[in-house]
């Protein structure tokens, strides 16, 4: 299908996220995937070619790089985590009522956020409060592996790993695949990043988050206020803590879809879905998303598939199957509002391509 959309229309759809008040700065790039039909654009604080933090499209990456090994015979999903992590690492990883699960924990269910690992940004600080409430008052701090562990070994886990119908949202989990990840190629994730993906796909705005006096990433949001959190983005590459722009990250987008780093068939097993209700609904696979598009979204022609990855921040990397549309891009905002625009502006370019 040859896809035909409105440049005026694109530069509006541009203008509508921007009517947000808590958006302040957007970057949107559309592209087919047979590179017929090519768009982006920027509005607001966002000027062309700015890179931003990606967050969570970071796990993207990690997948990628997941699969890609596994199509090599380095890992399987079904092995269990302990094969690859230390003693230091599994010890009381996960001990629910008295049980102790860690050596249960399969790949599988890292990527699928099946393990029942809790997220290390839920633990109480000091204030009282989680510090994922405290990231978005723009408090700053360095997650550590040491850190980490100690954040996720003092909650209870959330379920029995791999439990039927049961998914938790987890940094936790893709910052334990980075560590896999390192284990079995011998590097640094950030190595691994440059090395496997930007590299190799002649990236050249694209990079691991490291040096907190780095001014580069255009400033986050949380509603009105900046967010400056060098010390959490520098701690966190697995998991979020990877800089880039749409047009990079709409490369490595569709590098994961078609077939560049592991058989294109593999995408299928992908699809099993889990709905998550908090923070936001959406359907988790393995490795991968799935938005949650009601019926009355699109009551006329109905919205079967729209796969990728959201980031905290804001960011998106997505591809409906349906047109075979690519979307991705950032509203920089970390308030849900900022996602809520985002996701109105693919549905409504969707829907004039259908």
């Amino acid at each position: 299908m040859e896809i035909r959309i409105n440049e005026e229309f694109l530069n509006q759809v541009v203008e509508k996220i921007l009517k947000n008040k808590n958006v302040f700065g957007v970057a949107l790039c559309v592209e087919s995937g047979n590179h017929k039909f090519s768009w982006s654009g920027e509005g607001g604080n966002i000027k062309k070619d700015d890179k931003y933090f990606i967050t969570s499209v970071s796990k993207l990456c990690v997948s990628t790089i997941v699969l890609h090994l596994r199509s090599r015979n380095f890992i399987r999903l079904t092995d269990p985590i302990n094969h690859y992590l230390s003693d230091y690492v599994m010890d009381g990883l996960h001990v629910l009522n008295g049980v102790d699960y860690s050596t249960e924990i399969t790949v599988g269910q890292l990527l699928s956020n099946t393990s029942g690992i809790p997220d290390y940004l839920s633990v109480k600080q000091a204030s009282g409060k989680t510090a994922d409430f405290e990231l978005n008052q723009g408090i700053d701090q360095c997650w550590t592996l040491e850190k980490v562990l100690e954040s996720v070994k003092k909650q209870k886990p959330r379920f029995k790993p791999g439990k039927r119908g049961k998914v938790h949202y987890s940094n936790t989990n893709y910052r334990l695949l980075g560590l896999i990840i390192e284990q079995i190629t011998g590097k640094t994730i950030n190595n691994v990043f440059k090395e496997y993906i930007f590299d190799e796909l002649n990236l050249k705005k694209t990079y691991a988050y490291l040096d907190t006096n780095d001014k580069t990433p255009v400033t986050m949001y949380y509603k009105t206020n900046e967010i400056h959190i060098p010390s959490c983005m520098a701690s966190v590459t697995a998991e979020g803590g990877i800089v880039s722009n749409a047009v990079e990250t709409m490369i490595i987008l569709k590098a994961f879809f078609n077939g560049h780093f592991f058989p294109m068939e593999d995408l299928e097993e992908l699809k099993k879905w889990n709905f998550i209700f908090f923070p936001y609904q959406f359907y988790f696979g393995i490795g991968l998303e799935k938005l949650w598009v009601p019926w009355v979204t699109s009551p006329k022609k109905s919205i079967k598939e729209i796969l990728g990855f959201w980031g905290s921040s804001g960011a998106f990397a997505f591809h409906n199957t349906d047109t075979d549309l690519y979307f991705t891009g950032t509203v920089n905002q970390w308030n849900g509002f900022g996602h809520k625009a985002a996701y109105k502006a693919m549905i409504e370019i969707i829907r004039a391509a259908s």
